[in-house]
């Protein structure tokens, strides 16, 4: 919302300066985002009247005036001064700076000779002047300026322009009497508001007004104007708000309404009463119902839309925008004026489903003063009939039920707790005064009715809200809290998830957090979902790239490294912790139909370790990511089972399992995947169940041997598809006593091993913690794993 100081210090003025006045709109909740003056700093600049054009001898384009300065001419003689401006002439009158005069950009002006010509001065542009960015020739004054005057002192260029941001549920600031009456109440001030009385009809021409939408639009007024005249000039003074207010002069007509919707919030729009058929009627538009905009949009309608039209069809689409075809021009000789309440949530989105958007609807869609909808009619009528003229006839109206405003209870010795100051019920009257809420008080409480103008005083708190913002933000003290704290139990069997991320970030990894709303095309690639059916699709979403919700964290995690390969980032190790979504008909563990489950999920991609001076950059793999995982697991006894998974390279994946339960995923990226979204090397990823992390056995104590460990080496040859992991599972419970470890050293498949066959190398330790063990006890231990071995895989022991 911009607008101009001046104009504001009409409806209030506080003994304050700008900077105050800043500050205190500010503090009261109505930031101001920028703070300019109108025009530069320039002096010595005044009204003149050019009395004579004539060409200069020696310079087509230049001419020699004479310059009337009035009483600022020490002889009373007409000065003389050489102008280049295409629009110089006799007659007219023009900013004139004298000699002396201190113009922005530090230019001075001093007594000249051009092209052989005594010059006493310059004649000025707008430009020259600072306040406008373009001009064609000098700055044009009204006839009736009067010669002398200092420029600024006539164009009330001593004036700052103020820009508030406003939060979306004060509406009521969109207006200069909104802001007024938040000055006032600050500061105490004052209010003066404009003075609006009816204005009598002076015809009887009437359009009677229908409602078939009373929910969408509760209030519909409207007049019929005869004779205006719709190429009147527009005053200067109401011009000069309108351009400080960030609007630009379109005709006196349009000027009017935008001058009204400024000065009291409530947007107006003018119809040609000559192009209009019958009643007005406020509708919901019909299915396919066509409408050209006052934007040159035409657009398809749809029947959640709300319409103003007539008995023949749609003229403009209702709190949004009018119509071109029923539109005011420069040849209108009639009008019906329209002023309406259209309720927020017909209002709402609408204008930014055709990506467009107007005043008229920044404002209702918030929330427009219900209240005085007339007085904005009669206001701008007032202002058409002083400025246009014509004749006004009577107001056609049409009502069905407000919005009800229901009274809000406040408590004094509430308001005192929550804010923390002293309150009491004397001041809070007089603050609810300020603000001119109606109240009723019973001893320390208050029943407060919101006005018509506000749409954010609901329940106890936004009472208390208001008052927080009068007394100042800056006058609540920052007190410590106070009160009997203690820590929350930490199980020893639980782990946090900070400890989790502190886990990673130690290896390496960093932490990323993406939206749960991605592509449909990730959920294809790297979940496998392709049908429709499968997509849980929000039904807003804030972007087309981002209108399902995930299943799976890979998708962002690509993207994430994606971005970072494009930064010449060739080491990336990325791990998130998120939700996923998913279809679910199960009550115990859904929402509404859809689980939501806590994922953790990582990433590696470049070399294994960071570069240094030994030359090392052997790349991250399959084992690298698994060994972090173990880790993760101590002494948990993962599992890792090849397997298959949309996002994976099909032979180099395995699902990981935790106690015959599998709780998620590990491989490479599918080299489909790899070159789709342009990757150099497949990263390595994994995605597992957070529920299996959140648990971990206690330590238990077992006794240590003293005696020294026996270690044998045992090679066998077995199948080529024999996986190591079934043969730890067939030894794990049925291993001698004194085994206490096998590991896996060498896997040998060639010369001197049968087709189809393997070698595997077996070291094997052996301890016991009551005496050293003999070599026949070691031998033993030995023959019967072999034998084991050869029962269960037809193993062979390799010479």
């Amino acid at each position: 919302m911009k607008f101009s100081e001046s104009w504001l210090r009409s409806f209030v003025n506080p003994a304050l300066t700008s900077a105050e006045l800043s500050h205190c709109l500010t503090m009261a909740g109505l930031e101001v985002e920028d703070m300019r003056p109108v025009a530069p700093a320039f002096s010595g600049v005044i009204v003149a009247q050019v009395l004579s054009v004539n060409k200069h001898p020696d310079a087509d384009r230049l001419n020699i005036c004479q310059v009337d300065i009035g009483p600022m001419s020490e002889t009373g003689t007409p000065q003389q001064i050489v102008c280049g401006a295409p629009n110089v002439a006799a007659g007219m009158k023009v900013p004139c700076a004298l000699p002396g005069a201190q113009l922005p950009g530090d230019f001075k002006i001093k007594l000249a000779k051009v092209r052989g010509i005594e010059s006493s001065g310059m004649l000025c542009s707008a430009k020259e002047l600072g306040i406008s960015d373009e001009a064609s020739g000098l700055l044009a004054l009204p006839a009736d300026a009067p010669i002398g005057q200092n420029i600024r002192d006539y164009l009330a260029l001593d004036d700052t322009v103020f820009e508030i941001k406003l939060t979306p549920n004060r509406a009521d600031c969109l207006s200069l009497k909104g802001i007024a009456r938040e000055v006032g109440a600050i500061t105490g001030t004052p209010v003066n508001m404009p003075q609006i009385s009816p204005v009598a009809p002076a015809t009887e021409a009437f359009r009677p007004v229908t409602l078939h939408a009373g929910n969408a639009c509760p209030l519909y007024c409207g007049r019929i104007i005869k004779d205006v005249n719709a190429r009147a000039a527009t005053p200067d003074w109401l011009r000069r708000h309108l351009e400080r207010s960030g609007l630009r002069s379109i005709s006196a007509l349009v000027d009017i309404t935008n001058y009204v919707m400024l000065e009291l919030g409530q947007p107006l729009h003018a119809f040609d009463n000559a192009k209009l058929r019958g009643a007005i009627e406020v509708r919901m538009a019909h299915e396919a119902e066509q409408l050209l905009l006052l934007n040159e949009q035409k657009i398809t309608l749809s029947p959640d839309l709300l319409v103003i039209a007539d008995e023949k069809e749609a003229l403009a689409l209702g709190g949004i925008m009018g119509g071109k075809e029923s539109g005011i021009t420069l040849d209108t000789q009639e009008l019906f004026l329209e002023a309406a309440f259209f309720a927020p949530s017909a209002i709402a989105g609408r204008a930014r489903r055709y990506n467009f958007a107007s005043d008229a609807s920044h404002r209702f869609e918030r929330g427009v003063d219900f209240g005085a909808t007339q007085a904005a009619l009669e206001r701008a009528t007032q202002l058409i009939l002083t400025i246009c003229g014509g004749q006004a006839g009577p107001v056609s109206s049409a009502q069905s039920t407000l919005p009800e405003r229901p009274s809000v209870h406040l408590r004094t010795a509430r308001a005192a707790k929550v804010l923390g100051v002293p309150l009491d019920s004397a001041r809070i009257a007089t603050l609810l005064q300020g603000l001119a809420l109606p109240f009723t008080q019973s001893g320390d409480e208050f029943l407060v009715t919101p006005p018509s103008w506000r749409f954010d005083m609901e329940i106890e708190e936004d009472l208390i809200e208001e008052i927080a913002r009068l007394i100042g933000y800056d006058a609540i003290p920052a007190n410590p809290p106070q009160a009997a704290l203690r820590m929350l139990p930490q199980p020893e069997n639980e782990r946090p998830a900070a400890r989790i991320r502190q886990f990673f970030a130690d290896r390496g990894y960093q932490e990323v957090i993406n939206f749960a709303f991605i592509d449909s095309t990730w959920e294809a690639d790297f979940s496998g979902k392709t049908e429709e059916s499968q997509l849980i699709r929000l039904a807003n979403p804030i972007a087309s790239h981002m209108a399902v919700m995930r299943s799976s964290l890979f998708g962002g995690l690509v993207d994430n490294l994606a971005t970072n390969l494009k930064r010449q980032q060739s080491r990336v190790r990325l791990f998130e912790l998120g939700r996923t979504f998913a279809r679910s008909t199960q009550p115990q563990d859904s929402v509404q139909g859809y689980r939501q489950t806590w994922q953790l999920a990582g990433l590696a991609y470049g070399p294994a370790l960071p570069e240094t001076w030994t030359g090392n950059k052997r790349p991250v793999d399959f084992y690298d990511l698994k060994g972090d995982l173990e880790a993760l697991f101590p002494a948990a006894g993962l599992r890792f089972e090849q397997s298959a998974h949309p996002a994976l390279h099909p032979g180099r994946a395995a699902r990981i399992v935790l106690q015959e339960r599998t709780i998620g995923y590990l491989g490479e990226l599918h080299p489909q995947w790899v070159q789709k979204y342009e990757l150099s090397n497949a990263p390595v990823l994994f995605e597992i169940d957070f529920s299996a992390l959140t648990s971990q056995n206690l330590p238990t104590f077992s006794e240590f041997s003293r005696f020294p460990a026996i270690t044998r080496d045992l090679a066998i040859v077995v199948d080529q598809e024999l996986p190591w992991q079934a043969i730890l599972d067939a030894l794990h419970d049925r291993l001698p006593a004194q085994v206490t470890g096998i590991q896996l050293f060498d896997v040998y498949t060639g010369k001197g091993i049968p087709e189809n066959k393997k070698s595997l190398a077996l070291r094997v330790v052996m301890q016991d913690t009551q005496r050293t063990l003999l070599d026949s006890d070691v031998d033993a231990a030995m023959q019967y794993i072999a034998t084991e071995l050869e029962n269960k895989f037809a193993a062979q022991l390799r010479a």
